[in-house]
C-alpha cells in the first residue's frame, strides 16, 4: 500500500437516498474512471466542471446513468486529479460501480485518507484536517463555528505566530553564541530572557484558559447523575432528556448498569450518564454497577448529587457528599413537592422531577459554571481540542523551565534547548514534525470516502 496509491471510496451513506457519490483520487484517477464510462471521454474534460455520462460493466452493459464531477490537480480536495462518480440512490447500484473501479485499478481508500493525503500534499495542516472531522461530528452551533474557524486556518495562524516569537529568541541566541563577533546584533541577556519568556507564558496561559472553556463547546461535559438508591436520579435523567430512558420504580437498586443520554443546554452538549444507586450491597449483579458508577465519577467533569430533601442526611449522602466535595457539583434537593427536612447544606437547588418543577433553576446553574458571558467565541479564541490543549501544556511547561533557568543564570545553551522544547511541541499541533504512528491514529477515526 503506497501513498501514490489511486483510492476510492463510497463517500455517502449508502441507503435509498436520491443520489451517493463515489470519490476517487490518485494520479491514474481519470484514467480508471474513465474505463467504466460510457458517452464521455473524460480524459478531455476539463477541470471543475460536471459530465453526464453511464457506467458500463466489462460486458458493456449499462448500469447506471451518472454525473461526473472533475477536478484537476491541484485544484481538488487532495491536490491530486479528483473524480467523483454521481450514482443513483442505493447500496447495489452503488457497490457496483465501486468495485468495477476497484476491478480496473483502483484501491479501497482507508478511513481518513482523502483528508489525508490533503495533509500530506500540504493543501490542509494537521488542526484544518482535524476540523473536517469536527464539522462531521457537530452537534451546536457553537462546535460548529469553531470547526470552521479551525477550518479557514484560525489555528495555524495563532501556533505559527507564537513559534515565530520563540523563534526570533532562538535566533538571537544562536547568532550570541556562535557569532560574538557582531556586537551590532541584539545581545540576549538573561535579564531580557526573563521578560521574553514571561511574556510568551503569559500569553499561552491566557490560550489554555481560554481553550479550557471553549472545549466545553466541542466535546460536551461529561455528567454524572450521582447518590443513594431512590433518590430519583433515574427520574432526573428521564426529565432531563424528556423522555423514558431509564427504568423507574419505587424498589431499591433498579438501575444497575449505565444508562446514558444527551441534552442540548446553551450550546453546550451534557453527557448525561445514570450511575446505580451508591450503597452497601450483596447483590453480584448490583456490586457491579455500583462499580461502575464510582469509575465514571472519577471521569466525571460535572457532579449532579441528587439528595432526598424530605428525608434527613443518611451515612450514605454523607459518604457521597465527601467523595464529592473537590468535583465540580450541584447538589440537587429532589421530591420538593413533599415536606422538608432539615439537609443542613447551603447552595441546594430544589427540583421535584416526578411534576417537572425546578429544572430550570437546575439548567440555569449549570449554565453559570460553564457558559461564561463574557467568553466570545472570537478572533483570537481558537484552541479547543483537547489533544491541542495538552500540547499547549507542555509548550508551556518548556517556556516555565526556560525562564527559570534565565534567573538561576544558567548558559544560554541551557535556555536555548527549552526554547526549541516549547517551540516544537506547538509545531505538533499544525503537523510540523509530529510521528508517523500519531498522523495515523488521527486519520484513523475519519469515516470512509473522507
Amino acid at each position: 500500500m503506497k501513498e501514490t496509491d489511486t483510492i476510492c471510496a463510497i463517500s455517502t451513506a449508502i441507503s435509498g437516498s436520491a443520489i451517493n457519490i463515489i470519490r476517487i483520487t490518485g494520479e491514474d484517477s481519470i484514467k480508471i474512471a474513465n474505463g467504466i464510462l460510457s458517452g464521455l471521454d473524460l480524459t478531455k474534460a476539463k477541470g471543475n466542471t460536471i459530465s453526464h455520462a453511464s457506467v458500463k460493466d466489462k460486458d458493456g452493459n449499462i448500469i447506471d446513468e451518472v454525473l461526473v464531477s472533475l477536478f484537476r490537480a491541484p485544484k481538488s480536495y487532495t491536490k491530486e486529479d479528483v473524480v467523483e462518480i454521481n450514482t443513483h440512490g442505493g447500496a447495489f447500484v452503488t457497490t457496483q460501480v465501486l468495485e468495477l473501479l476497484l476491478n480496473s485499478g483502483a484501491r479501497l481508500a482507508e478511513p481518513g485518507e482523502f483528508t489525508k493525503r490533503a495533509f500530506l500534499n500540504g493543501r490542509i495542516d494537521l488542526s484544518q484536517a482535524e476540523a473536517v472531522m469536527d464539522m462531521i461530528d457537530s452537534s451546536t452551533k457553537n462546535s460548529l463555528l469553531l470547526a470552521n474557524k479551525a477550518l479557514k486556518g484560525d489555528i495555524k495562524t495563532l501556533v505559527e505566530g507564537l513559534r515565530a516569537e520563540i523563534e526570533d529568541v532562538l535566533l538571537h541566541i544562536t547568532v550570541n553564541i556562535d557569532y560574538p563577533e557582531y556586537t551590532d546584533e541584539l545581545q540576549i541577556t538573561n535579564d531580557l530572557l526573563k521578560e521574553k519568556t514571561k511574556y510568551l507564558i503569559s500569553k499561552i496561559e491566557k490560550i489554555i484558559v481560554d481553550a479550557e472553556s471553549l472545549r466545553y463547546y466541542k466535546e460536551g461535559i461529561k455528567t454524572v447523575i450521582l447518590g443513594k438508591p431512590n433518590v430519583g436520579k433515574s427520574s432526573l435523567l428521564n426529565a432531563l432528556l424528556k423522555e423514558n430512558k431509564a427504568i423507574v420504580t419505587s424498589f431499591s437498586g433498579t438501575t444497575r448498569d449505565i444508562v446514558e443520554g444527551d441534552i442540548n443546554l446553551g450550546g453546550i452538549i451534557l453527557h448525561l450518564i445514570d450511575t446505580a444507586g451508591i450503597r452497601k450491597t450483596d447483590d453480584p449483579i448490583e456490586k457491579i454497577g455500583i462499580e461502575k458508577s464510582i469509575e465514571k465519577l472519577y471521569d466525571a467533569e460535572l457532579v449532579l448529587l441528587v439528595l432526598d430533601q424530605s428525608q434527613d442526611l443518611t451515612f450514605e449522602d454523607k459518604e457521597l457528599l465527601e467523595k464529592t466535595k473537590n468535583k465540580t457539583r450541584i447538589i440537587i434537593g429532589n421530591k420538593s413537592d413533599l415536606p422538608k427536612a432539615n439537609l443542613n447544606i447551603k447552595n441546594v437547588v430544589d427540583i421535584s422531577s416526578l411534576k417537572q418543577e425546578g429544572l430550570e433553576n437546575l439548567k440555569d446553574e449549570i449554565k453559570k459554571l460553564f457558559i461564561k458571558d463574557s467568553l466570545k467565541i472570537s478572533q483570537d479564541l481558537v484552541i479547543s481540542s483537547s489533544r491541542h490543549i495538552s500540547i499547549m501544556k507542555r509548550a508551556l511547561d518548556s517556556l516555565k523551565e526556560a525562564r527559570n533557568n534565565a534567573i538561576n543564570g544558567d548558559f544560554l545553551d541551557m535556555v536555548e534547548i527549552d526554547l526549541r522544547e516549547a517551540y516544537n511541541a506547538l509545531g505538533e499541533i499544525i503537523g510540523r514534525g509530529n510521528p508517523d504512528e500519531l498522523i495515523d491514529e488521527l486519520f484513523a477515526r475519519f469515516c470512509l470516502g473522507k
